[in-house]
């Protein structure tokens, strides 16, 4: 069991890998839940529109998407993430890369924990362990 970080349609290299592994096997486990495989696939907008098209009939760009794997307490998946739309959307809410970097990777672990975000309520929801996940992340540092 193990989480993995790749990329397709672009050159991306995420920063810090251990320290992510660590911080999302940190949370995972906050819930008494175990790690299994989890995939982090970096792409681009186009790459992701496709899958959004192909498997979801969504036709809206996204800053990610989230196939959940999950079985009984142990947390897989595969979550893809547009470099394109993270780096747009951190220009958007005035942050930086890293920081919205980091609040999309963990908003994926979120979902495969269980936490929707369809609703406003559950939205709200979602951004209030989002920041708990960021704050727990820039305690690491």
């Amino acid at each position: 069991m193990a989480i993995y970080f790749s990329s397709e349609n672009i050159k991306f290299d995420l920063r810090g890998k251990l320290k992510v592994k660590k911080w999302i096997t940190d949370l995972i486990k906050a819930q008494n839940k175990k790690v299994g495989d989890i995939s982090y696939l970096f792409c681009d907008d186009a790459y992701l529109i496709e899958v959004n098209r192909t498997y979801l009939d969504h036709d809206t760009y996204t800053d990610i998407i989230t196939f959940d794997y999950v079985e009984g307490d142990t947390i897989s998946g595969d979550i893809l993430i547009s470099v394109e739309r993270v780096k747009e959307n951190a220009q958007l809410f005035n942050t930086t890369f890293d920081q919205e970097l980091h609040r999309v990777i963990i908003h994926g672990v979120l979902h495969l924990l269980g936490q929707g975000d369809k609703t406003e309520a559950e939205a709200a929801q979602m951004r209030k362990k989002e920041e708990a996940a960021l704050a727990l992340w820039n305690t690491m540092n």
